[in-house]
């Protein structure tokens, strides 16, 4: 089931609401790549709070997602990965690399926020 992105002013917000299959990851990140440089958008915002597990295949596709934002001008935060996720990804040595994390949506848009460059206007 494809995920659906929503734009919030600069930002896209994808909100994965059921277990993905590898096809649809894929998939939202090539959409991702595309709509990033298309919209303009500043920062992205992946919101996996429904998950109950984050797979090896998942987390190489959350970084790669990052990544692939980032040189097409727009970071990247994932909001909302819970405790039980966590501790699993941790046990299984999986990590997101520099990929940003915040506890929900409204930390997620702070940390995009607060790593805006800061512009003198002349």
């Amino acid at each position: 089931m494809p995920v659906p992105i929503l734009r919030q002013g600069d930002v896209f917000i994808a909100s994965i609401q059921l277990e993905q299959t590898d096809a649809d990851l894929a998939k939202l990140r090539e959409d991702l790549a595309r709509q990033v440089g298309e919209m303009r958008v500043r920062g992205v915002i992946i919101d996996v709070t429904t998950l109950d597990v984050l797979d090896s295949y998942a987390t190489r596709m959350l970084r790669a997602i990052a990544y692939t934002s980032r040189l097409r001008g727009a970071r990247t935060v994932v909001v909302g990965i819970q405790p039980d996720v966590a501790f699993s990804m941790v046990e299984l040595g999986l990590d997101l690399g520099e990929v940003s994390t915040a506890l929900d949506l409204e930390e997620g848009l702070a940390v995009l926020r607060a790593q805006e460059p800061d512009v003198e206007h002349v």
